[in-house]
């Protein structure tokens, strides 16, 4: 979760172990100011806006399913996809263009959340995957980590069913949220295919909708309002 074309000077010393209000921990950037999840609670958060709202609706219209994450970051998207839907097939792809240490990474202790338990080796095995590989993690999984900023990476067109879109705020990524960069996720996404976002502001709806998105503004998680769905008809 979370890609930045703000490089860090030292990855490592510029992030902070948080406890979200929902008990599940998090990754604090201090360059920045911005957290990798919803401080209200990061598994709610993901639950919510990528699994509920975006996946979840799709596991009966599309068999394998392509998902592409902005970006991969703590894993955390990519673990709940599988979990929440272990036999379904899978190709995820997912830009990270400054991948979290591992040494940060072993202390988010997502085993330990509801339902995690029996996916603590995947979620190891999603890290250890090697980058601009494609890695089949097991049967139902298959992963592709591209470490690459985002305003460079080359969108196959047609391509995917679901775009998780999880890039920091417009007010320290203002260059992820313009109408072109959404323009290549929406010619990426084949007819009927969902973007799913965390914000509902009033630029972002707006883009959406005029790149030809059906924009659904739904219920958000604890501390927000709104968040967007979006359906390339």
């Amino acid at each position: 979760m979370k890609t930045t074309s703000n490089k860090p000077e030292n990855q490592e010393d510029q992030l902070v172990l948080i406890l979200t209000n929902d008990n599940s921990y998090s990754l604090f950037r201090k360059d920045i100011g911005e957290t990798y999840h919803s401080k209200n609670g990061a598994y709610t958060e993901s639950m919510l806006v990528f699994i509920n709202n975006g996946l979840m609706p799709l596991l009966s219209q599309f068999n394998p399913i392509a998902v592409l994450e902005i970006g991969f970051g703590t894993g955390l998207n990519a673990l709940l996809t599988h979990a929440m839907a272990p036999e379904h097939l899978i190709i995820y792809d997912a830009i990270e263009a400054y991948p979290v240490p591992i040494s940060m990474i072993e202390k988010l202790q997502y085993h330990r959340l509801p339902e995690m338990a029996d996916f603590a080796g995947f979620f190891r095995h999603l890290h250890q995957a090697q980058w601009e590989e494609s890695v089949r993690v097991n049967d139902f999984f298959t992963l592709t980590k591209f470490k690459n900023d985002f305003l460079n990476f080359k969108f196959p067109l047609n391509h995917y069913h679901l775009v998780y879109f999880d890039a920091f705020s417009m007010e320290v990524q203002s260059e992820l949220w313009t109408v072109d960069l959404l323009k290549k996720m929406f010619d990426s996404l084949k007819k009927g295919g969902v973007l799913v976002t965390y914000s509902a502001r009033g630029p972002v709806k707006r883009a959406l909708r005029e790149l030809g998105f059906k924009v659904e503004r739904l219920s958000g998680p604890p501390g927000k309002r709104h968040v967007l769905r979006a359906t390339k008809e």
